[in-house]
């Protein structure tokens, strides 16, 4: 087998290969054999048809069609190794000559890795939010402990603000009631907000046993988006007592036995989300640096095959389960379809920039991935899946997700010795030193949003 490389731009090659005849006798066999066992003829029994019975009646060139398919991946693959090249995606294929006897020659044009030079990325600064809990942060904290302890009991008196109603709605439109706009029983929080917009107002100074009747814009069901006249009955009005904020709830709420050390404890749990959101501010500000230092040629078919993927997943996945379409979702957000296109389009060239860029930051520092390493971010993996450890890493062996797996992990790396390399100072002008590649492998995978090259079979 002879081949030959074409470079036609940065990112795409052409492949010229041409096989002699012989080499193609593996797949010629395995051609006939195949034939034989699907096809029946008079006089022979099923699998022991002679080649030249099969080339009489059902021709020859079935039989070159079938060992070509066969034979193409193999030839294919020789030659993107003996051109040393790192290919993405599946190549257009196309079949230049095929001369029974003599020769095969076919084209195959791919996308490929594109060459990139790393610059000094020693002198990135970035600046984040400083690490600051203010009493108010604590306060608010403890109060939201203090709500998960809170204790209803009925009461004989008018629904006020913070009291917990059972309810029973009833929706009219055009004075028709609804066949979904009927509900009993409903628990429902004066002043939390949810429900229908105007009940708050409606249920409140209302006792066990009245009802009221408001209008209100219905935000789902048959008739979303009209407005409808609703019919709010009160079963029960429960008021809410909230715990004193003493030991006794500290003892109740808490492993600790004094108010006290409910509240230190509160802050300095505070004090570890706010590293964690400003490590990972840090890692995502660092990397948008890293990203306007290197020129990244892009595959135009490897982006398009990334736009149609996120596309798809959105619409056919996230939205689906909410019920939703995507002129309904742009109507949501406040979008136009033109929009929205350019904004795929830039969260998928900043996935694939992000995995080529670490990617050859990872042969450039030579990164390697431990065991150790991959199985704790497995672990990570699987509690953000909501599985198992054993039935995630099942599922990712059962898939051939191994590579991608060690590829997150070792773009994590990469991610984390620039961010060494970088300086980080908070908004007080502090430096800050980062050094937690979990939380940079968690950032990588953001970034790339699952943007992976494969390499695929050719199909002629």
């Amino acid at each position: 087998m002879k081949s030959a490389v074409e470079t036609l731009n940065p990112t795409r090659v052409r492949l010229t290969v041409e096989v002699p005849f012989e080499e193609l006798k593996p797949s010629l066999d395995a051609a006939y054999k195949k034939i034989n066992q699907q096809v029946t003829v008079k006089g022979f029994r099923q699998g022991k048809i002679p080649a030249r019975v099969i080339d009489q009646r059902f021709g020859r060139g079935a039989v070159l069609e079938e060992a070509v398919n066969d034979a193409l991946p193999k030839f294919y693959t020789e030659a993107v190794n003996e051109g040393e090249l790192n290919v993405l995606g599946q190549p257009d294929v196309d079949i230049t000559e095929l001369k029974d006897g003599e020769l095969l020659a076919f084209t195959a044009e791919v996308d490929i890795r594109p060459a990139l030079e790393i610059p000094d990325y020693s002198g990135i600064e970035v600046e984040v939010d400083a690490v600051e809990v203010s009493d108010e942060d604590v306060t608010k904290s403890v109060e939201q402990l203090r709500e998960r302890f809170a204790t209803t009991s009925p009461v004989e008196r008018a629904a006020q603000d913070g009291d917990v109603l059972t309810l029973n709605l009833e929706a009219k439109v055009d004075g028709e009631v609804l066949e979904d706009g009927v509900a009993e029983g409903v628990t429902y929080t004066v002043g939390s907000g949810e429900l229908l917009d105007g009940i708050d107002e409606a249920v409140t100074g209302v006792e066990a046993g009245g009802s009221a009747t408001f209008t209100s814009e219905l935000k789902g069901g048959s008739a979303e988006g009209k407005e409808a006249e609703v019919k709010v009955e009160v079963t029960e009005v429960k008021s809410r007592e909230l715990p004193e904020l003493d030991d006794d709830f500290a003892q109740l709420a808490s492993e600790f036995d004094t108010f006290e050390e409910l509240q230190a404890d509160s802050r300095k749990r505070l004090e570890q989300m706010k590293k964690y959101d400003q490590a990972t501010q840090a890692q995502e500000k660092v990397l948008d640096e890293l990203l306007k230092l290197v020129e990244v040629p892009m595959p135009e078919k490897l982006l398009a095959d990334e736009i149609e993927t996120r596309k798809h997943n959105l619409v056919n996945h996230q939205l689906g389960q909410m019920g939703l379409d995507l002129a309904k979702y742009l109507e949501i957000q406040g979008k136009s379809e033109e929009e929205f296109d350019a904004e795929t389009k830039e969260q998928a060239e900043k996935g694939i920039k992000t995995q080529f860029i670490l990617d050859e930051l990872v042969n450039k520092e030579k990164l390697n991935v431990s065991q150790e390493e991959l199985t704790e971010h497995l672990m990570r993996r699987a509690q953000s899946s909501g599985m198992s450890p054993d039935q995630f890493a099942q599922a990712v062996v059962e898939g051939g997700q191994v590579p991608m797996l060690v590829g997150e992990v070792a773009r994590g790396k990469a991610l984390a010795v620039v961010v060494e390399a970088a300086t980080v100072k908070d908004s007080n002008g502090e430096v800050i030193e980062l050094d937690d590649e979990d939380e940079t492998a968690e950032t990588v995978e953001a970034a790339e949003a699952e943007a992976e090259g494969a390499e695929e079979k050719p199909e002629a």
